[in-house]
């Protein structure tokens, strides 16, 4: 049987996905059944990616002020940049992919092997939590990833970057109605 694909780009909500508060569409009976594929501290994997970058950029920086001291910090103040990016994908709806039945068992395996290849697929963006949710009305999982470039000439070498992560895949925008993320999203899907 056919069965819809939803690809939304999420909130980012850390605590949601890893059920630190559980949200009124959720069956926490049902909370033990999530499945976590990766789990990662966001602020480690701020320092393993751009600690070497961050350490030379402030090498060569005349003046002190010029240097910043905490990546992450500066990026989680920043109003260009976020900390983080996230998709939700889901297999089917309610009525024909609902959790407990066959078709979710299906679709679950469906989204493990894509979350394998979302990750082989697209090394600029680093997966730090994966996580499918079984508490819900359908299996979906939330891919959430720090998006980084490298080679930059301006600001740190290697740097958090979603513009520049999918131009390294070769998506550029054409405008707003064809922008990166808009051309990387109908790819994925």
């Amino acid at each position: 049987m056919e069965r819809t694909i939803s690809f939304m780009n999420g909130e980012g909500s850390l605590g949601h996905n890893t059920r630190a508060f559980i949200a009124a569409n959720v069956d926490a009976d049902r909370t033990k059944d999530n499945i976590t594929l990766v789990h990662e501290d966001l602020k480690k994997v701020y320092h393993k990616l751009f600690d070497d970058s961050l350490k030379k950029y402030n090498a060569k920086q005349k003046r002190k002020d010029g240097q910043i001291k905490n990546y992450y910090d500066k990026i989680s103040r920043s109003k260009q940049e976020k900390l983080f990016y996230e998709v939700i994908v889901q297999i089917g709806n309610r009525d024909d992919t609902g959790v407990g039945s066959a078709a979710a068992d299906t679709a679950v395996k469906a989204l493990q092997d894509y979350v394998e290849l979302f990750i082989r697929r697209n090394p600029q963006l680093y997966v730090f939590g994966d996580y499918i949710h079984m508490d819900e009305e359908t299996p979906h999982v939330h891919i959430d990833f720090v998006p980084f470039s490298t080679g930059n000439k301006r600001g740190l070498e290697t740097k958090n970057s979603l513009k520049g992560a999918l131009a390294s895949r070769g998506f550029e925008s054409e405008g707003k109605g064809n922008t990166e993320w808009q051309q990387w999203s109908e790819a994925e899907k």
